[in-house]
Parts: C-alpha cells; structure tokens; sequence
C-alpha cells in the first residue's frame, strides 16, 4: 500500500479545490486513507469526508478522528475495489454493496447529465492495475455500481504508465489501445498532477515502493487524474443497455489493431461496408489504430441501424469477459 507523505497531500487537496465553485461541495469518498494523512488535509479544508479502509489496523485511529469532529468525517469499512462483488449472500467486510455505501454516506441517485454527485479520491493499488481500470469502465459504460448514482468523479493516482496508455492518439499502434478509445471516450481526462515515486510512504513488511518495471513506457511518476464522465456519452445509438456490446466491439478491433477496418467489417458479415464506410466519411484502408475514439462510436452506432448486424455476435465474449473483470 503507497500512503501519501504531508507534502503531497497538501498538494493534492489544492488539486481538488481547484476549480470548485461557490456554494457546497459533492462529498469525498476517500478509499484506502491508512494513517489518515490526506484526510486530515482534507478535513483541514473544509471538506466533508468518508473514509473507506480496509485494513483493520488503522481503522482505530480514523475512528478516533471521526469521534472528534461534529459530523465532518464518517469511517467505513470497506474496500473500494471489492464493491458489489458476485458472490451471493450477505457480504462480509471489507466486501460491500454500492447501494450498502451510497446509503450511508446518505447520497442519494441523480440523473446522468446532473452534477457530479459524489467526488472518489484515493492510489490504485498496483497489482492488477489494469484490471481495476476496466471494471471501473466496465461499471461506467453500463451505469452500474457506483455509476447508479450518476456521473461521479473519480481523481485517482494511478502509475505513468497507465496514464500514457489512457491519453494515447491513433497510431500509436503499441499504446493505443481499446482501454485508451474506451476511456477517452467515456471520461473527460484531466493530468492534475504528477508525483515522483520517491514522495510516497509505504507499509510495506520490507519497505521497498515496488516500482512496476516497464521498457516501452515512462513510469518514473503516479499520476493525479481526474476522469469526469462525459455527459453526452449515451446520445444516440449507444446505451447503457447496449454498453457491453460497444465495449467488446472495441476489445475486437484491437485484437489486430494493424489490421484494415474493412477487413474487421467483413468479418462482422457486413456486406455494405464500403456504402457504410463512405457515409460516415472514414477512409477504406484505415487501419484499426488509425481511427479516433468517436469514429468507433459512430460505426456502432450505424450498426445499430443496419440489418446486417446482430449483437448476438458478441454474446458469448461478452459474457465470459464480463465474469472475469468481476
């Protein structure tokens, strides 16, 4: 587990005060707070604050500070990344249900294209990175989880990385990827800040940060981002209903994502996809790489209204894939 030192977590609460308006704020979920240092911060600038921990170790101490304070810090635990899992019966903590945790924090659900409800602050914790990125897209996309409550705000310290990956252009063939389209497409993404490793504490038994090793990416810093779902993202054809079809559609394409869009239409049995292709103004011999996250959307949203295409094609994948990211 990384914990944030002083210096960084004054940093961070001027990252989230920046650019908040006049009047309330949605309240701080803090995941995994440890020793409570950032939320001390946070409590320091006024923000109301629920502090969801895992670890049993420090959950005296943050109950400690939440008996002090009048109301301004409620202790819960739980952990983040273990939110409704598929395991039937009641849950035993650190597992927990959304509607468990929105319940208590006492949010209730908003529409979609409403404010942000509820702003979620906390480090990604390095093993399974990736994974956990994909289940929080996957929950986005389909408006479940925590996104049954609206568009909340995520500002995660996630590694360079993945950072890079997320912001990636078309073309960039070995970093643009479908959790790149994907992200981009669903989020507005915002580099808040970026922090050398060196700055974080660890409780780790031998000490060391475990810096994940890469050879084609810079990975020298965890990145403050800030990912907004978009409020425009199901305008159109594209629905949380019809989600999972559009997420595998994508994973698909990036299978080969050298190969030519034409090749991967044929594939999906669309005879038309030169008449297709020219209405939506897309060269024919674009590769899969090449094309700009709202091109995916909008070729989705054609084969929505295209006799030639059955989202049967994708349901087996779809399925096998959604019980692994769970």
């Amino acid at each position: 587990r990384f914990i944030a030192c002083p210096q960084l977590a004054r940093t961070v609460r001027r990252c989230l005060q920046r650019g908040a308006g006049p009047g309330p704020q949605p309240l701080l979920l803090e995941f995994a707070p440890g020793p409570g240092i950032l939320t001390r911060s946070l409590l320091d600038a006024g923000f109301r604050v629920v502090a969801l921990e895992s670890n049993s170790d420090f959950l005296t101490d943050l109950q400690s500070l939440e008996n002090s304070l009048d109301g301004q810090l409620k202790v819960i635990h739980g952990d983040f990344f273990r939110l409704d899992p598929l395991a039937k019966g009641a849950l035993k903590p650190p597992a927990l249900s959304s509607d468990k945790l929105f319940e208590t924090m006492g949010v209730a659900a908003v529409p979609w294209r409403a404010d942000v409800p509820v702003k979620i602050v906390g480090i990604v914790p390095q093993q399974l990175e990736r994974n956990r990125l994909w289940r929080l897209l996957f929950a986005m996309y389909e408006c479940s989880s925590i996104y049954r409550y609206g568009r909340v705000e995520l500002n995660l310290f996630i590694s360079e990385k993945e950072y890079t990956v997320l912001t990636a252009k078309p073309g960039k063939s070995k970093i643009y990827q479908a959790l790149t389209v994907l992200a981009q497409l669903g989020y507005e993404i915002e580099l808040l800040h970026k922090e050398p490793w060196a700055s974080f504490a660890t409780n780790s038994k031998n000490g060391g940060l475990a810096i994940p090793k890469t050879g084609r990416l810079p990975n020298d810093h965890l990145c403050l981002v800030r990912l907004t779902p978009q409020q425009n993202l199901f305008t159109g054809g594209l629905k949380p209903s019809n989600a999972s079809t559009f997420i595998f559609m994508v994973k698909q394409s990036f299978a080969k994502p050298k190969s030519k869009l034409t090749d991967r239409l044929n594939s999906w049995s669309l005879d038309n996809s030169d008449t297709l292709l020219k209405a939506l103004e897309i060269p024919k011999n674009a590769a899969m790489c090449n094309l700009y996250p709202e091109d995916y959307k909008r070729l989705f949203e054609a084969f929505q209204n295209s006799d030639m295409f059955a989202e049967t094609f994708f349901h087996d994948e779809v399925l096998a894939s959604s019980r692994t990211m769970n």
